[in-house]
This record gives C-alpha cells, structure tokens and sequence, in this order.
C-alpha cells in the first residue's frame, strides 16, 4: 500500500486523536491507533475506553490497506518532517514514512488484537456545529473537577421544547445555556472532559448526534465519536434561581471584568478571593481587601428594582467566569445579599449563571 497526504491535513487528524489515545496504559494496544487506507483517504481511529474516535483524512492511496501504529510516535514523526507531501508505504509489519529528505521505518502493531471500534451510520437529532460548541463552552467553567461530586463533573443536555439546554454546576455556581436542536432529542449527562473534546471536534454547519445504550454518538463531515455518558441524576438545578428579583443593574461586561480583576489583586486569596459589590444610587462600588493593603473601583451603572442598595460579597473568580460568555452590555440581577445573584446578556442569547455570594 502507498499513500499520499499532505503533512497538514495528516497532523490536524492525528492531533485529534492524540488527545484521547493514551501515552501510557495497562493495555499497550489502548497507546496505538488504527489506519484503514482506502481509495479517497485515511481513517485513524483510537480509543481511550471513554472515547472512541475516528477522524477521516483526503489522501490518494493506491490499494486498501489497515495497520496499528503507536498513536503518539506516529504524530511526533509526522510533525518533524520537512517535506509539505507525506508518502507512506506499507510492507508488511513496517511503514515507511517519508517527506522530502526524511525517512522513517516504523514498526506497526498487530492488527488483529486492535480493539472492534464502531461508530453510529445515522443520526437521532442534530444541532448547528457553532451552537453546540458555543454551549458546551458557555457552561463548561462551572462543572466540578472534584471526584468525589459525581454527577456535579458533567455537563447535562436536556430536552426543552424544539430546544436543548446545556447546564453545569459544581455546588457554588450554575450556568446554564439554551440553543436549538432538530429531531429526537434526549436527557443525558456528558462528562465534562469529554465535552471539551466534542468542542474540538465539532466546526461548521451541522453535528449529527446519536444515541445508544449508556453513549452518545458525534457525527460530522470528518470525525465520528461515541462518548460514554455518566450515571446518576443531576440534581433540581431550578430551585436554585431566584424568581424574585429585588435590584437590577446594567453595565458593560468589559467594563466589569476589567475592574473585578484590578480590584482582585488585593484580594485575599486565603478568604475565596472576596470582592465586595456595593450598590447604590447608579453606581456600583467594588472593594478588596488582604495582607498587603486595600482595592476600590467604581463604575456607574443603570439600576432598578425595589431595594434601593445592597451589599455582596463574591469570589472574583466565579464573577469573571461568569462573566466570560457574555459580550455587550450584562445584567446582575439580586434577590438579597445572602441570595443567589443572576449574571445574564441583556441582548439575551439565552445564557445564564447563578453565583451564591460569600457569607460575611
């Protein structure tokens, strides 16, 4: 078998799969990937037991052909070569792998041992790529990283009326997101650091997703993926956002996030990084205060509501997180100094979070 592919085309697909196949395992085999060569292109495939993924790449090939490589040695060859054009040529247990002056003979792995890797032909549902990505984005930073939290380490995407929502929260914040969705669509829970990889994966136009027993399946133009979903229940996230709003404010989110991370390097990071917000008459006062001085930064605001001031304290991390999907103008939205405030766009765009404040 000879094949011909460009070096980048070749290095985007393997970089694709090198962040789910293992540099180190139990299994030597879970370390490789899988090359089918047929006429039109390449497909590497690889695995990780809580990923699997195969990514198609244009090629010009001669005769079909499959073969196991080692997943990362492969890709730290392909990304030394000089050459632009990759010619690889297969005989035997070696491939041969050359690009302008280099030349490699690498070793492959037994074919026949390769784990059975199969991906979903047809879709349930579908959502525009961007959308999806955006989403999966927008609420990432709010899912735990904690491994006793469970459930509270994924993200859920759940049904809502010819729309999806995708929401994430470790305890102390939430952050939820609305987007729409086409066909049959279900109630899941995505770990988290597998949504980072479907956010990877997924580009332009529309994202196919299917649904199998304990999986999820990602199909687009070029790679398909089946994803091992989580157990459990996420928890009645809805109960926690506050339906009375007491005082409302408006102010450019750049505005806020410049003056939350000023006032931040004051803060004391042995007392969660505490910024104080003071609202009254049209402005918004923050403070921070540590063991090497004080912080104060002003700004004015548009304010409404029944209560005519209110004092928080927040963690200045989960506010610029907060923050971060949200672009124009954000409304803070507060129910009391010891309730969950709201942070949303005020052009709307459906995105959500909810910050508990710090107890004085």
């Amino acid at each position: 078998m000879r094949a011909n592919v460009t070096k980048k085309t070749l290095s985007e697909g393997l970089g694709l799969l090198e962040r789910i196949v293992p540099s180190r395992s139990s299994n030597p085999l879970l370390t490789s990937l899988k090359v089918e060569a047929q006429r039109g292109g390449l497909t590497l495939s690889g695995t990780n037991l809580e990923i699997d993924m195969a990514c198609f790449v244009p090629a010009e090939v001669d005769t079909d052909a499959a073969f196991v490589v080692p997943a990362h040695l492969f890709a730290q060859i392909v990304r030394s070569l000089g050459g632009e054009l990759v010619e690889l040529a297969l005989s035997g247990n070696e491939l041969a792998v050359q690009a302008g002056g280099s030349n490699f003979k690498l070793q492959t792995g037994e074919l026949e041992a390769y784990p059975e890797l199969t991906f979903p032909g047809r879709a349930d549902t579908s959502f525009d790529a961007k959308e999806l990505a955006r989403s999966l984005s927008s609420v990432r930073y709010a899912a735990s990283t904690e491994a006793f939290q469970a459930v509270f380490r994924g993200i859920k995407i759940e049904s809502r009326d010819n729309r999806a929502r995708v929401v994430a929260s470790d305890g102390f914040r939430l952050a939820l997101r609305d987007f729409g969705a086409h066909g049959d669509h279900r109630n899941l829970i995505l770990p988290a650091r597998s949504a980072d990889e479907v956010v990877r994966v997924v580009r332009d136009g529309e994202v196919g997703v299917s649904y199998g027993e304990g999986t999820m399946g990602i199909i687009t133009d070029r790679v398909k993926m089946n994803v091992k979903l989580m157990d459990g229940e996420f928890p009645d996230y809805e109960r926690v956002i506050p339906s009375d709003v007491r005082l409302r404010i408006m102010l450019s989110a750049t505005a806020l996030k410049e003056a939350v991370n000023r006032v931040a390097v004051l803060a004391d990071k042995n007392a969660n990084n505490r910024v104080e917000f003071l609202i009254s008459e049209g402005r918004l006062q923050l403070a921070a205060e540590g063991d090497y001085g004080r912080a104060q930064d002003t700004l004015s605001v548009m304010q409404d509501g029944s209560e005519p001031a209110m004092s928080l304290g927040f963690n200045a991390k989960y506010v610029l997180d907060a923050l971060g999907p949200i672009e124009g103008d954000a409304e803070l939205l507060f129910s009391g100094p010891t309730s969950p405030a709201m942070f949303k766009a005020h052009e709307g765009g459906g995105y959500l979070a909810v910050v508990v404040p710090l107890r004085v």
